[in-house]
């Protein structure tokens, strides 16, 4: 089977590792003073923490998690928010990256948003509210395609 591996720079390692935990659902199955892992079997997802503060780069863009169904968007969301994680904003039948979406967004300690969503179908146009020309409002309230 094969799995998908991020590495991401943080600036505090013992409240990254907290919310991931709360995030993901489970703990890390390697902890270092400066390091952490996390292995998801469902998605595919070996995730690292890396303690380096002169290395986390704001705006990079977002990082995402497709799941199958809305359903199990809204389960994951659910139990994200019952294990204490702030839910940034949350998207119902949104057009984004010219797709039909159900999903919602969180923000780590060092402002990596992430998406959990699930996809319906292609668009040929995304919302009014995420194109270029006009999202000028903060990542939390527009983040569709721009990070």
């Amino acid at each position: 089977m094969a799995k998908s591996h991020i590495s991401l720079y943080v600036s505090d390692l013992e409240a990254s590792q907290a919310f991931y935990s709360a995030f993901l659902g489970q703990a890390p199955v390697k902890s270092k003073a400066d390091y952490a892992k996390f292995e998801l079997a469902e998605p595919a997802l070996v995730l690292s923490l890396v303690q380096n503060p002169a290395r986390v780069q704001s705006q990079f863009g977002h990082l995402g998690l497709v799941l199958e169904r809305t359903e199990q968007v809204n389960q994951w969301q659910a139990a994200a928010e019952s294990r204490g994680v702030a839910i940034a904003l949350v998207e119902t039948g949104t057009r984004c990256c010219y797709a039909l979406q159900d999903k919602f967004w969180v923000k780590d300690p060092d402002g990596v948003q992430w998406e959990v969503y699930t996809f319906h179908e292609d668009s040929e146009w995304n919302d009014p509210a995420y194109s270029a020309a006009e999202n000028s409002q903060p990542a939390a309230e527009a983040v569709c395609c721009a990070g």
